[in-house]
């Protein structure tokens, strides 16, 4: 695959930041899109200088177009956009809660493939990245495995609609990234060692893991409509 400028939203942090590690290791152009400067400039000082970054806020839908406008045209849109709201018992969790995930989750990730449409290379490809909450029954998941689910289904309905542009999806499972920062750190380790042991693959995921499935969808050019599942084997004993 020849030299191709990839965006990705989501891309100062975990699964989008290794994303943009392992393109430009492959000689690809990457920008990489997030609301945080701070957040930005460190993942800059990680890529070595060698991505593009602007600041962007996938939640507000009235700039998202000259966002893009400023962008150089773009061949493959990654969103890897995450969200931990919508976590708790299905019975006490607040809707204004679920509403926000639907807003971090959902709703930014329609609103920025809307926004990118016009500038995205019709041999190009978008990719959504769902979760495996959709796939699973975890109790106190109800909340963020909706959402999920909703980013899985665009995939196959977008890859008609928008076609030739290729549409598919990455659905990760239990990866050690920023999301899980918010819990404590013993109760985290403990996380990831029940799961690893759970998984047929003995271990949690990277977000190199996830990176590579990425990057495979970008690369072949027969993919499209597909919701790639990495997740060590997991949905299967979960």
């Amino acid at each position: 695959m020849s030299l191709q400028h990839i965006v990705i939203v989501g891309g100062s942090s975990g699964i989008g930041l290794e994303t943009a590690r392992l393109l430009l290791d492959t000689g690809h152009k990457v920008t990489i899109a997030g609301r945080s400067k701070a957040r930005l400039d460190v993942a800059l000082g990680v890529t070595g200088g060698r991505a593009s970054a602007v600041q962007m806020d996938a939640t507000d839908e009235a700039a998202l177009p000259d966002c893009f406008a400023r962008l150089e045209p773009i061949d493959h849109m990654v969103l890897a956009l995450g969200s931990s709201k919508g976590v708790g018992p299905f019975g006490t969790i607040a809707l204004s809660n679920v509403k926000a995930g639907f807003e971090e989750k959902v709703y930014a990730h329609i609103a920025c493939a809307q926004a990118a449409l016009p500038f995205i290379s019709t041999d190009g490809s978008l990719i959504f990245v769902s979760g495996l909450a959709a796939q699973t029954a975890t109790p106190g998941t109800a909340g963020i495995a909706a959402a999920n689910a909703a980013v899985a289904a665009l995939v196959p309905v977008l890859a008609v609609e928008l076609a030739p542009i290729r549409v598919n999806g990455v659905s990760p499972g239990v990866v050690d990234t920023p999301w899980w920062e918010a819990v404590p750190d013993e109760h985290k380790q403990a996380l990831f060692a029940e799961y690893a042991d759970k998984t047929p693959v003995g271990r949690i995921g990277l977000a190199q893991d996830v990176a590579q499935a990425i990057a495979f969808l970008i690369s072949n050019r027969f993919m499209s409509g597909h919701m790639l599942t990495c997740d060590g084997g997991l949905r299967h004993t979960a």
